[in-house]
């Protein structure tokens, strides 16, 4: 059958097209219910749960990408592993799995998994508001978080001279701080001794951080581990989840944050209490907001929370 041709549209309109769209849904999202600042596996989990249950989220990623590391497994090998009872949620996803030669140790895709799950968060109605950098918290009296500042990711890269670009603020009811490793969310609190965060205290301390590499020279982000005890996967997956949860008014910690939050073990390649705090922070958010819907339900033997 030959090809007819694509539908006319002009360059402008094309432009115009995208202006509008974006512009339309961003202004519905700067005074919202939930903002999650960082788009991983964690994230995107208790935004798909969160808008399921007609909560407004809005996720702000500073990535072009989302998943985070979800994409890969460790060691530039694209298989992810989960812990059971977490291969329940890769049935949600409808992402396929099979068990290891280790009893409860089930291996999946890693870009299978982590696309099914940018699919469900947006099927859903979650929000996403990508190349976009947390700068800072918005705060109301006591230091309850109300919101975040943010900026353009990029302009965080311009030189000095050039860096003359103010950032913004959006509100929410509720900050989810989803960012992994360096908890910035909770980070800011910090800094003004509004929070307790041992892990963050120790990562000052010591001046440990995820790269120190300077501009130009190659480095190995990662490789540090700012904030937390050595790995330890039986020990950190479960606390993950046990302390996943409010860490101020206005504040919740979901997947690394938490453990670099709370100084826990490092987590290992593997993704099940991503998964599972994730849906911890959802069900902990409809708490906070006192919002109507059903529970977001934890797996199996999923570890208690830490506040119970």
């Amino acid at each position: 059958m030959p090809f007819d041709g694509f539908s006319h549209a002009t360059d402008a309109q094309v432009t115009n097209a995208i202006a509008e769209s974006w512009g339309d849904e961003f202004l519905d999202y700067t005074d919202t219910d939930v903002i999650i600042v960082g788009g991983g596996p964690s994230g995107l989990v208790c935004a798909k749960e969160l808008a399921e249950r007609d909560v407004d989220v809005m996720v702000v990623e500073k990535n072009n990408y989302l998943g985070g590391g979800f994409w890969l497994g460790g060691f530039l090998m694209n298989k992810l592993t989960v812990r059971e009872p977490a291969d329940s949620v890769l049935d949600e996803l409808g992402v396929p799995h099979e068990e290891s030669d280790t009893d409860g140790l089930h291996l999946a895709d890693g870009p299978h998994a982590c696309s099914s799950l940018i699919a469900a968060a947006c099927d859903a109605g979650a929000k996403i508001q990508n190349m976009t950098e947390f700068t800072d918290v918005v705060v109301r009296d006591g230091h309850r978080v109300a919101g975040i500042v943010m900026n353009w990711s990029p302009v965080h890269a311009l030189p000095r001279e050039l860096t003359c670009v103010d950032p913004i603020a959006v509100e929410a009811d509720l900050v989810v701080d989803a960012t992994g490793h360096d908890a910035v969310v909770v980070s800011k609190l910090q800094e003004r001794g509004a929070v307790d965060a041992p892990g963050i205290e120790h990562a000052d301390d010591h001046e440990t951080g995820m790269d120190t590499t300077e501009d130009g020279e190659y480095g190995a982000p990662g490789h540090d581990s700012p904030g937390h005890d050595s790995m330890w996967v039986a020990d950190s997956e479960d606390k993950v989840v046990e302390y996943t949860g409010k860490v101020h008014d206005g504040l919740v910690t979901c997947g690394l944050s938490t453990a670099t939050t709370h100084g826990l073990t490092r987590m290992g390649p593997t993704f099940g209490a991503m998964l599972l705090s994730g849906k911890r922070a959802a069900q902990t958010a409809m708490d906070e907001l006192g919002a109507d819907g059903p529970a977001v339900d934890l797996p199996g033997n999923a570890p208690a929370s830490a506040d119970d």
